[in-house]
């Protein structure tokens, strides 16, 4: 079995798709394979992937946002971000389909790489 990070690289290296709605989010059993490739990112209530990172400043956290939302844009596929003195947050779903597809993780894999 590869090690979790080499899984993330794969995720990484994959692009986002554009969801055009019509397709089912992902079921529990499909999303934790994908999660079990991610470190330190949670799924709530089986519809939103989230994690926060920490930092010694706010300067540090804000240059984070500012490439995680460089990263999104080249991806087509927006994340939640909040920010605060040391700390960023991303919230991640798909909105067409009110649930989290592939994409999302594909993204989640690409922030932690950012980082």
């Amino acid at each position: 079995m590869a090690s979790p990070s080499s899984q993330q690289c794969e995720l990484a290296s994959k692009s986002c798709v554009p969801c055009r709605g019509g397709v089912p989010p992902l079921t529990r059993e499909q999303l934790e394979p994908l999660l079990d490739q991610l470190s330190g990112w949670s799924v709530e209530t089986g519809h939103h992937l989230t994690k926060s990172y920490e930092f010694d400043d706010f300067a540090t956290a804000l240059d984070f946002l500012n490439r995680v939302g460089q990263v999104a844009e080249q991806e087509g596929h927006h994340p939640d971000l909040l920010l605060s003195w040391g700390k960023v947050s991303i919230d991640l779903w798909t909105h067409k389909i009110d649930g989290l597809s592939e994409s999302d993780f594909i993204l989640a894999a690409k922030c932690d790489q950012v980082r």
